[in-house]
């Protein structure tokens, strides 16, 4: 039992039926999400494509144009390094200004330079995929952003039995952004392909380039401008986060007014009691009382998500070169630039829909009974299983069984996201105080994108040639990382069925291990929670 009685604006939360406004919330900061994964994704579709228009050289006629290596990894990757110092300055911002005042500032830097990815002009090659790269290293940025925002407003927000999987709501929406982003570079590409047909590269290795797909790409790129764009007013339009209001400004009387509009319900603003709970939790971040408290579980939170984006990431930007060993794609040579963009997008959007798309969902329905703790570490299990299975059995799936291989690719992406890749985001969101919760996150997050970066920058280049040795070495790496990611999840706790400030001991109680361990137990039998 929490030490001192807890907050009227606080328990009206975290005791609020799911209501409309739990839904709106959601649905606002997921379409943030949406976008999030339409942006840094739909490059995958088209990457190849760019190759083919800038850097073909008639000196090797037997084969389409490619973007070299490090090209390859910087127009691939560069978002990320964007995303990493986004979510660092605009996780500092939510705790320093408030959620709010910094969430619409993300949106119109992804709208802005969304736009301007497609707007890149140039006249030589490199002035091109310059522009480019400048513009999404900023899209990246906005994005970045997003992360701790959405997850710590949501956090804030819900009450405290469905939670998680509000958060977990929010994070599936990049699944719906994925599935997205394949479809929409599909139906652009099937409409350029009728209208502008084309023989193979075989048969004409010149002209089997359209002059046309060069605004192919840039549509696909521009396209991740109209979501963000139609979210913007209902984002504006949300109150400050009734936690930050009273906990942070210090502000009862307007935390119970935007709270209990909200909730449709009167609340008392109790200015007292407020400052009990501030009194026990003015220590910063960089303090051995939060070390103490909440060290193990930072590291715990940064090392999973670090060590879970290294696979998750290189995975998906790394399909395209694994679909044609599938047979989900033909040989480059044996179509035409626009007809690859096509085949691409396609497998993209089967591997997604398929193996993607549904386990997001699974964490949403099943995070509340299994619980944080034992998804996220059965998701790194059976991800390093699955890895280690196509890595020894490569050979032997890539040529006399790919369909058994198209389903345990498929299964990697299920467990990830029925796994560590929802629950990395869902966590840091709950551990931690309200004060530091903002900065928290994007710590954990930015440790991701962290992981993030190597796996575009330095796994990718082993599959960028098709050399079967090199690709089977990658997946075994990634098999070896998730690996470790389960046994790092034994550094954070459950927080199932608690309140925000019973997790983090902002109610004046201390968190004792000993009954994170009994939780933890419990969880793992299924019985239900124990009353902490």
């Amino acid at each position: 039992m929490a030490s001192k009685e807890n907050l009227a604006v606080l328990h009206a939360l975290d005791t609020a039926r799911t209501q409309w406004y739990h839904v709106k919330a959601i649905v606002i900061a997921g379409m943030g999400f949406f976008t999030d994964a339409y942006d840094l994704f739909c490059i995958t579709t088209v990457s190849k494509l760019l190759g083919r228009l800038y850097y073909y050289d008639p000196s090797h006629p037997d084969r389409p144009g490619q973007l070299p290596h490090p090209i390859n990894n910087l127009v691939t990757g560069v978002a990320l390094s964007g995303t990493l110092s986004g979510q660092l300055v605009f996780g500092w911002l939510g705790d320093k200004l408030g959620r709010k005042k910094v969430y619409g500032i993300t949106l119109i830097l992804m709208v802005i330079c969304a736009i301007c990815s497609g707007l890149s002009f140039g006249s030589t090659a490199h002035s091109v995929i310059g522009t480019l790269c400048f513009f999404r290293f900023w899209l990246g940025f906005g994005i970045g952003g997003d992360y701790p925002l959405s997850a710590t407003i949501m956090s804030e927000y819900a009450n405290k039995k469905t939670r998680g999987a509000f958060i977990a709501a929010v994070f599936a929406m990049q699944g719906m952004g994925i599935i997205f982003a394949g479809f929409v570079s599909l139906i652009i590409s099937t409409i350029f392909l009728k209208r502008y047909p084309a023989p193979s590269f075989v048969q004409e290795p010149i002209f089997s380039t359209q002059p046309e797909a060069d605004y192919l790409w840039r549509i696909v790129l521009m396209f991740g401008a109209l979501p963000a764009l139609l979210t913007y007013y209902w984002r504006m339009k949300m109150p400050e986060t009734g936690r930050y209001t009273a906990l942070i400004e210090g502000n009862a009387k307007q935390a119970a007014a935007d709270m209990g509009r909200v909730l449709d319900i009167e609340l008392d603003a109790e200015a007292d009691k407020l400052s009990q709970f501030q009194a026990a939790n003015k220590y910063p971040l960089l303090s051995n009382e939060f070390y103490v408290r909440h060290g193990k579980h930072l590291i715990g939170t940064m090392t999973t998500w670090f060590l879970l984006d290294i696979a998750f990431y290189s995975q998906n930007l790394t399909q395209k070169d694994i679909f044609p060993a599938m047979n989900l794609t033909k040989k480059a040579k044996n179509i035409n630039a626009i007809e690859e963009v096509h085949e691409i997008s396609r497998a993209m959007f089967i591997v997604a829909f398929l193996g993607t798309f549904p386990g997001y969902w699974f964490t949403v329905l099943f995070i509340e009974k299994i619980g944080r703790w034992i998804i996220q570490l059965v998701g790194f299990f059976m991800m390093s299983f699955f890895m280690l299975i196509l890595s020894i059995k490569y050979d032997y799936l890539r040529e006399e069984n790919k369909t058994l291989f198209v389903i345990l690719y498929g299964l990697t992406f299920f467990f990830a996201n029925f796994g560590p890749n929802s629950t990395t985001f869902v966590l840091p969101a709950e551990l931690f105080p309200t004060r530091v919760r903002s900065t928290c996150h994007a710590l954990s997050a930015a440790s991701g994108k962290a992981g993030a970066m190597i796996g575009a920058f330095w796994v990718q280049s082993y599959t960028l040639d098709g050399d079967v040795k090199k690709i089977k070495k990658a997946i075994m790496v990634l098999a070896f990382t998730n690996m470790l990611g389960f046994f790092f999840t034994f550094l954070v706790p459950e927080t199932k069925g608690r309140s925000l400030e019973e997790i983090s001991g902002e109610d004046g109680g201390v968190q004792n291990e000993t009954q994170m361990a009994a939780r933890r137990s419990v969880t793992m039998q299924g019985s239900g929670r124990l009353e902490a």
